[in-house]
């Protein structure tokens, strides 16, 4: 089951990291280096994977969902400020 999920991530985290790799294509607005695309699927495995550890061993419905939405504010901080460095 673990692989399962794993392998889920890594398809999804994929899939996200298409959508600049095809607007590469079209416009000069996105322009990614091989570092950009790495640093993102680790922020991306990073962020799916501490999402499913909580899932898995909290037992609080509403804690699971407190530190899911915690865990997602902190991706997109750290994505923000390595976009356009906002702090």
């Amino acid at each position: 089951m673990k692989n399962k999920n794993f392998l889920i991530f890594i398809s999804v985290v994929a899939l996200l990291l298409l959508i600049p790799l095809i607007a590469m294509q079209f416009t000069n607005e996105v322009n990614w280096n091989i570092v950009d695309f790495i640093v993102a699927g680790i922020l991306l495995i990073g962020t799916a994977l501490a999402c499913n550890f909580a899932l898995q061993k909290v037992k609080n419905t509403k804690l699971k969902v407190a530190i899911c939405v915690a865990i997602l504010a902190l991706l997109f901080l750290i994505w923000a400020e390595l976009a356009v460095g906002i702090f």
